[in-house]
């Protein structure tokens, strides 16, 4: 039987961690849609409604945050018509669930570039973050036209031009003011990433932000992605250990006060789960040119 403790007075507590940052690679659109002999722009749609039961799941869990790479900044290299089919698709979804989102609480916002994006796609995107920006029953991140080397290379040349201007000292730069411009910044950096459809890599998403995140990978094309799914993955999340470089307490001592297991970036307090003999602290774009059944390289964003 474990016992669970806080780490800044390992104290037993009467919950398991909670993932307040959840992030999706949502993978297996158009493979999902081929093997039903279905044109891939099916399994795309299909997608969507994968992301519909994400989010109601996610509010039933208590999860305030889930990101989802809809769409990479290596996707460009799809045929012109399947981008732009994408695009109209993303394009429906901002329009047609605004009224929802709002009614429900739930605050939407996109990251990633916006200059290549089609005008109409960004101004859907603008009044829909803009009716939005007031809710708080959770907070739906979309990665568009993103890719995590691209803003981790634009946030050091923009500390370099801080240096030439002399503005700031090399030796100032810190972990927290690297996070800090990083798009988008304010947000606490992802415990738990899920990848579907079988693929175990992260595919350029949120490098950064995932030094200390578990991975899962569900074998699941996104379409088939459920609660059930999600059930799992945080079942997984809860049984591993997550020490951030620190020891947890000796079983035996649990009412020691210790400073440990902090999460290294200071977005809250990691837990401490003990079971005898053992001792554990609590607290899924796209580079798949490398399949091996030669189909054409996976969609993430719906794909």
């Amino acid at each position: 039987m474990s016992t669970l403790y806080d780490t800044k007075i390992f104290m037993p507590c009467d919950h398991a961690p909670a993932v307040r940052h959840l992030a999706v690679i949502m993978d297996g659109n158009g493979r999902w849609a081929e093997r039903r002999g279905m044109p891939r722009w099916k399994g795309h749609e299909a997608g969507v409604e994968a992301v519909r039961r994400l989010v109601e799941a996610a509010c039933r869990r208590g999860i305030p945050v889930v990101t989802v790479f809809a769409f990479s900044s290596e996707n460009w290299k799809r045929p012109e018509t399947e981008v732009r089919m994408l695009f109209g698709l993303f394009r429906r979804f901002f329009i047609s669930e605004r009224k929802s989102l709002v009614r429900n609480d739930r605050r939407v916002s996109v990251f990633g570039r916006r200059d290549r994006i089609p005008a109409r796609v960004r101004e859907a995107i603008t009044a829909l973050e803009r009716e939005t920006e007031r809710c708080r029953r959770l907070h739906l991140r979309v990665a568009l036209d993103y890719g995590s080397r691209r803003e981790i290379l634009e946030a050091a040349r923009a500390l370099a031009r801080e240096c030439l201007q002399r503005k700031i000292k090399p030796e100032q730069i810190s972990e927290e003011l690297f996070s800090g411009l990083l798009s988008p910044s304010g947000v606490a950096d992802p415990e738990l990433v899920i990848r579907t459809s079988g693929e175990r890599r992260l595919s350029n998403f949120l490098l950064w932000q995932s030094a200390y995140a578990e991975l899962h990978f569900c074998p699941k094309f996104w379409p088939d992605f459920d609660e059930s799914d999600l059930a799992e993955a945080l079942d997984s999340y809860r049984s591993r250990t997550r020490r951030f470089g620190a020891l947890a307490p000796p079983p035996d001592r649990p009412s020691a006060t210790r400073q440990a297991g902090e999460n290294p970036r200071g977005m809250g307090r990691a837990t401490v789960l003990v079971t005898p003999g053992k001792e554990e602290i609590g607290n899924e774009s796209q580079d798949d040119s490398d399949r091996s059944d030669g189909s054409e390289k996976p969609l993430l964003a719906f794909d």
